[in-house]
């Protein structure tokens, strides 16, 4: 099918070429044209992806029935990108928010679009820089015969099994925080535990204990497996990353709906909590795993150790 893509950042590019070597068409903008026209030359992409200059050559060069994905920073630049692109769009279009939005902002959303007879899905993507190698898991809400439409090019972006209609508007972006909440819970673990493990009397090779564990213990995960890639090339003391933690959004928004919700959740919580301390207090290699961890999966800037700013 053929599908566009609005923005090209680090998910937003790998989707575009993941769907353009499935087979796929795509169209692809970005507000820096030179990643789209870097994405279009590729060989790989058997030009399968067309850049589009502006906003408006680039709903013109989609066909009937148009599918946009929208890959830019949560908040206000996605609210302006959907106000372009719906000026752009005729009715039955369908926009697909592929960032990290707020869920109540994508049930505001829907309901926006609605009202000028444009379709909406919002579509949680956990994969990272990895996605395009190994498919972008994707959680997606709206209306199930607007995503049944979506659904072949959806599939092509996810691995085997990899994706999920989750229910009306919101309830991707709704799992998808509280998948990057569990995810807050399970980084502070393992950067605790390899810092009691750095902090013991032994001398002990901490890549060499992360693949260790990858084989066959209860705790293997892809987070393990990337810790012992930081260790292998980083080195032990992981000492030229600046244990400074930053969040985006997700996990205070899943704390918040748990309290909405009475749900005690307090390994998550003090998740969060322990990333704001990061921000303040000197370094801790705990803190350096964790740094290191958001580098590995989702290319998130580090700062270097050398780094005096708080």
């Amino acid at each position: 099918m053929q599908v566009g893509i609005a923005g090209l950042g680090r998910m937003g590019a790998g989707m575009a070429r993941r769907l353009a070597r499935s087979g796929h068409q795509v169209v692809a903008w970005n507000r820096h044209m030179d990643v789209a026209h870097e994405v279009a030359a590729e060989p790989e992409n058997e030009g399968r992806v067309a850049a589009a200059e502006g906003i408006e050559s680039f709903a013109a060069q989609l066909g009937a029935k148009r599918h946009v994905i929208i890959s830019v920073p949560a908040g206000q630049a996605t609210d302006d990108l959907i106000h372009q692109l719906a000026d752009a769009l005729s009715p039955g279009d369908v926009i697909v928010d592929a960032g990290n939005s707020n869920f109540r902002d994508s049930q505001r959303r829907a309901a926006e679009l609605e009202a000028r007879g444009v379709e909406w899905l919002d579509m949680g993507v956990s994969g990272g820089i990895w996605g395009l190698k190994i498919g972008f898991c994707a959680m997606l809400g709206g209306k199930r015969e607007v995503f049944d439409g979506f659904e072949p090019a959806v599939r092509d972006l996810a691995p085997e099994g990899g994706y999920l209609y989750c229910g009306p508007a919101g309830a991707g972006h709704y799992v998808k925080m509280v998948h990057n909440g569990i995810e807050y819970g399970i980084m502070q673990a393992y950067g605790e535990g390899f810092d009691i493990l750095h902090a013991s009397d032994y001398d002990l090779d901490l890549a060499a204990v992360a693949r260790m564990w990858q084989q066959g213990s209860v705790i293997r995960s892809w987070l393990l497996e990337l810790a012992g890639d930081a260790f292998a090339r980083e080195g032990n003391d992981l000492e030229a990353i600046k244990g400074w933690v930053a969040d985006s959004g997700e996990g205070r928004w899943t704390v918040q709906d748990a309290i909405d919700h009475d749900v005690p959740a307090p390994v998550i919580t003090l998740s969060l909590i322990q990333r704001f301390r990061s921000r303040r207090e000197p370094d801790s290699f705990t803190d350096r795993v964790l740094a290191a961890l958001r580098n590995e999966f989702g290319g998130h800037a580090i700062r270097s150790s050398d780094d005096k700013s708080s």
